[in-house]
């Protein structure tokens, strides 16, 4: 999961729940205070929250785009329902042009930024968009994210995850990945006690359906980057596929390899790893503002 480096909104951004034909989704704002230049819709990833982009907020906002962060179906402030179907990477992508159906009323532009498993969750809904018309985006990013499943070690341990989570309760799945962090990493890394007590509630707050569903996609996602290339070209959508210079996740090398696929630009932030938009902000939004500029 990501790691927000603070929780403190800034004063360009406000909390807020959109209302969509698919429902209410949980959401962070920022707002330009000078002329609009676009809009930006951001979607995180497995076990992620709208939250993940809080330190894009302002740099994005100053830049002069509003800015959507949202909380997927089945995370943290959004919930869902028990229904596996819910939380098909098909019914996410519905979900993402829902939204982006409501964000492109005002006329901007408006450009799409998925992170990890949210980038294969943009990219449904681009596929399924192209299949019915012209697209509703100005640019698509794939941030930290790959053409198909996660690295193998990553594999096994989402299918851990997967396994206990019939059994066990998030509190007490919670307990043992404290237990095996406090065992790990540099003590002076870890994130100020006001993070870790956002990252335990926002853990509790997933709906376990939803991990068993998302993760299950994770460990067997299809390449489908041919056809997004191909739906890409023949929309004249523009594509960034950007990381950080290592990721746990999808090796860096193969996600090269999907933006040459893709015909795409690519970013690679220095000095950080699968989360550059919370360990590199600054360097992150002035990748995303040269590319929707």
């Amino acid at each position: 999961m990501s790691t927000p480096p603070f929780l403190t909104l800034p004063g360009c951004a406000r909390a807020l729940r959109l209302t969509t034909a698919r429902g209410e989704f949980a959401a962070l704002r920022a707002e330009p205070a000078g002329a609009l230049r676009g809009s930006a819709l951001l979607v995180p990833g497995f076990t992620g929250s709208k939250e993940d982009f809080i330190a894009l907020l302002e740099p994005l906002a100053a830049a002069g785009y509003r800015v959507t962060a949202v909380d997927q179906r089945g995370q943290y402030e959004t919930g869902g329902t028990d229904d596996p179907a819910a939380y098909a990477v098909d019914a996410l992508g519905a979900d993402v042009r829902a939204l982006s159906a409501v964000l492109a009323d005002d006329g901007v532009p408006l450009h799409l930024l998925g992170h990890s498993f949210g980038g294969q969750v943009v990219r449904e809904a681009v596929l399924a968009a192209a299949a019915e018309g012209p697209l509703p985006w100005r640019s698509l990013t794939l941030m930290s994210t790959g053409p198909g499943a996660i690295e193998p070690g990553e594999a096994e341990r989402t299918k851990l995850l997967i396994s206990v989570l019939p059994t066990m309760s998030l509190e007490e799945i919670w307990q043992v990945l404290q237990q095996m962090e406090e065992g790990s990493g540099d003590p002076t890394r870890r994130p100020a006690p006001e993070v870790t007590e956002f990252l335990h509630r926002r853990w509790l707050a997933n709906v376990p359906q939803a991990l068993i569903t998302t993760g299950g996609h994770l460990i067997a996602a299809p390449d489908r980057v041919d056809e997004l290339a191909a739906a890409a070209k023949a929309a004249e959508l523009p594509a960034l596929v950007l990381s950080g210079v290592r990721d746990y996740a999808w090796p860096v090398p193969e996600q090269s390899g999907m933006a040459e696929r893709l015909g795409a630009r690519r970013a690679v932030i220095e000095d950080a790893g699968h989360s550059p938009n919370a360990e590199q902000p600054a360097a992150t939004a002035k990748a995303l503002v040269d590319f929707w500029a």
